[in-house]
This record gives C-alpha cells, structure tokens and sequence, in this order.
C-alpha cells in the first residue's frame, strides 16, 4: 500500500468552488496607472506635479521645486505601496485557490484600473481640490481636463469588457 503525501502549506488549492477575485488585478492597475502617470506627466513630459495647482508653491522657485519634488515622490511612494499591494494579494489569491487562470481576466483589471485611477485623479485632483491640470505649461484649457477623463472612462470600461470575457476561461 502506498500512502500520499501529506498536503503542506504550500500547497495551492484549485480554484474550483470560489470565484476568482477582482483585487489583485485592479490594486495592480491603480498602482501602475498612477505610476505610469507620475513618470509621464511629471518627470518626463513635466507639464504638472502633484501640487503645482497649490498656492505657496511656485514652479519657477528653488523651494517650490524642491516642495513639488517631495510630494512628486510622496505620490511615488503610495503609488508603490498599492502596486505592492496588488502583488500581495496576487499570491494570496493563489495560495487560496481565488486566482484565475485567464490572462483576460487579469489584464481586464490591470486596465480597468488603471481607469479608475486616472479618472480618481481627473475628477478628485484635478477638478475638486485643484491640486494641478493636466497641463500647467500650456495654462490647462478645460478641454484637456475633458479629454483626460473621457479616456479615464474608456480605460476603465475597455478594461472592464476585456475582464468579462475572460472570466469563463479556465486557461491562458
């Protein structure tokens, strides 16, 4: 008679009975779509920062680049802390058996999103507490805002289509 081994905790249960869950796609896509924003439209393109909207803090000054710096990487840093977040709950959804096997599925959230940040950021940041426009250097028509919005909603839309039809899937 040959015995089994023994399940260990390592061992990753099937997903067979629970639903797959949404959290780790979507904290990943907040996480990466705030980062690539940070990284686009701060440092490499500069047209805002976080706080460049904010009185007392001037872009033409030593001290206000040095305070849009600070909160530049204040942004940063939560931005790393939820994408941290997204891998964490990742593993823990493996380890539970919740993680599902569709790239679909996944994708569908990292995109998804990443809408929902972009419109957290569109209509929270920039229209209710005025922290910066999405461009400073060209003094920010509201038709960028617009624009910046609308793409918010058809990211998180398109993401969230793309998710839908993977769901049944059971493989890549």
């Amino acid at each position: 008679m040959t015995r089994s081994p023994s399940p260990s905790a390592h061992d990753v249960t099937p997903a067979v009975t629970r639903a797959p869950t949404r959290v780790p796609g979507l904290l990943l896509g907040v996480g990466f779509g705030a980062f690539v924003d940070g990284i686009v439209f701060h440092q490499l393109l500069q047209w805002h920062h976080l706080v460049s909207d904010v009185e007392g803090y001037p872009t033409d000054t030593v001290a206000g680049l040095e305070a849009h710096a600070f909160w530049d990487g204040v942004f940063h840093a939560v931005a790393w802390v939820v994408a941290v977040a997204g891998v964490a709950a990742t593993l823990h959804a493996r380890r539970r058996g919740t993680l599902s096997t569709s790239y679909r599925f996944h994708l569908g959230l990292v995109v998804s999103g990443w809408g929902l940040f972009t419109l957290f950021d569109g209509v929270v940041n920039h229209a209710l507490l005025g922290l910066h426009r999405l461009r400073e250097d060209l003094g920010g028509p509201v038709s960028w805002e617009v624009g910046y919005v609308v793409i918010a909603v058809l990211l998180a839309a398109a993401g969230w289509w793309l998710h839908r039809g993977g769901e049944g899937a059971r493989g890549a």
